[in-house]
């Protein structure tokens, strides 16, 4: 053994260049409710049509959610069979998660099929393997399965993430920018997948979170290819990942909750005043990130593009009044919102595919040519959770103007 250099493993060289997004792909589950009929469903559904009420509550925080429909994973035949998930004095964990140990991994395998088939390449091409869900908390998990779904290498690396609220996407992203730069050759395959079914509950006097619950969110996953030095003509980079940050601001561990309890996933919506807080900090964050780069005070509204988690309605009503941002430049955040609603980390990733196609869009209408690398060719990736934690990318987008096929 004493020949044996121990040196060689650390000599991986790096990337020449930044990781970049290569392919994206989303997927949701079949079931689709608009948010007009959503109360009448909801109240049919978990057989409490007798909570008047509670249903004029849900009508206008239905109202309010800024949500036009939204795809789940659950529906009658399932919630039938499942009485204890209606109860939240009855136990209903186990239950729970036998079903997600299957739903998730399929719902996550069908984003990725999407950002494969884009791609180009093989799925035995794929090197690491990252993977977030709050659905769930396996051994082994998502990542695990994923591997026989797919077609992945054995050797794959895989990391795993579970409960790290709605910033998970885009730190699942940062992870792998980390990866790509610092693995030459390297190709990660990120996914986000959620499904509401850990705290679908049937409405109980007294539990207005529980309401609020199942008002916003919905289920979808999204899935990215990142890598670095991108092989032509077969990979295109659609947005290199300039730099990646994340922040906690001091004193709010109180502020966003979530946990695993006997009956489901628990936790809150953040309290009114987390909106201000958080867009308190962001031009911090946005003024330190650039800064780095040699870019001072960017314009917010004239030098770059947005990719926002639409966590609330609020955060994005108080982002445009404080950047004073054009309605354009949250209009792909709004869409989401729209057409998904929240879907937790997955969220800010349907927000970047979105971003994608509005710009390929844009791309093709009549305009004046442009110079290479100018500044509005850059933008900026924000996603916030439990901590309050805010993630924040710098991106610059590359001058490919296909686009994509939507899922839904």
């Amino acid at each position: 053994m004493g020949g044996i250099n121990a040196e060689m493993p650390r000599r991986v060289p790096r990337s020449d260049g930044l990781a970049a997004v290569l392919a994206m792909g989303t997927a949701n589950p079949e079931t689709c409710i608009s948010q007009d009929v959503y109360p009448d469903y909801y109240f049919r559904l978990t057989k409490s049509e007798h909570y008047k009420e509670l249903k004029d509550k849900v009508k206008r925080l239905c109202n309010r959610s800024g949500t036009n429909r939204r795809f789940f994973y659950h529906d009658e035949a399932l919630v039938s069979a499942h009485p204890e998930f209606l109860d939240r004095t009855t136990p209903s964990l186990d239950a729970r998660l036998d079903i997600v140990k299957t739903a998730v991994p399929e719902l996550a395998a069908a984003a990725c099929r999407k950002a494969i088939a884009e791609w180009g390449r093989p799925a035995e091409d794929i090197t690491h393997l990252v993977v977030t869900t709050n659905s769930g908390a396996h051994i082994p998990g998502v990542d695990f399965r994923l591997v026989h779904l797919l077609g992945l290498r054995p050797t794959v690396r895989r990391s795993m993430l579970y409960l790290n609220g709605c910033f998970a996407g885009a730190a699942a992203l940062r992870l792998a920018k980390d990866l790509a730069e610092n693995n030459r050759g390297a190709r990660v395959l990120v996914v986000c997948a959620e499904l509401t079914l850990m705290f679908f509950a049937g409405p109980q006097d007294g539990h207005l979170q529980t309401l609020a619950n199942q008002v916003f969110f919905g289920d979808g996953a999204a899935a990215v290819v990142v890598g670095a030095d991108p092989v032509r003509p077969v990979e295109l980079p659609i947005f290199e990942i300039v730099s990646a940050a994340q922040t906690i601001i001091p004193d709010t561990e109180e502020a966003i909750l979530m946990h695993l309890t006997e009956t489901g996933l628990g936790g809150c919506t953040p309290r009114s005043h987390v909106p201000a807080l958080i867009v308190d900090n962001v031009e911090r964050c946005l003024v330190d990130a650039f800064t780095e780069l040699g870019i001072n005070h960017p314009k917010w509204n004239d030098d770059l593009f947005w990719v926002v988690h639409p966590g609330m309605v609020g955060i994005m009503d108080r982002l445009d009044q404080v950047f004073e941002l054009g309605p354009e430049k949250m209009a792909a955040s709004r869409r989401v919102l729209s057409d998904y609603g929240h879907m937790f980390g997955a969220t800010v990733l349907f927000v970047l595919d979105e971003v994608r196609r509005q710009r390929a869009l844009q791309a093709k209408a009549p305009c004046p040519p442009k110079e290479e690398f100018q500044l509005d060719d850059w933008g900026v990736l924000m996603a916030f959770g439990p901590g309050v934690t805010v993630e924040t990318m710098l991106l610059r987008a590359a001058s490919n103007n296909t686009i994509p096929s939507q899922g839904n």
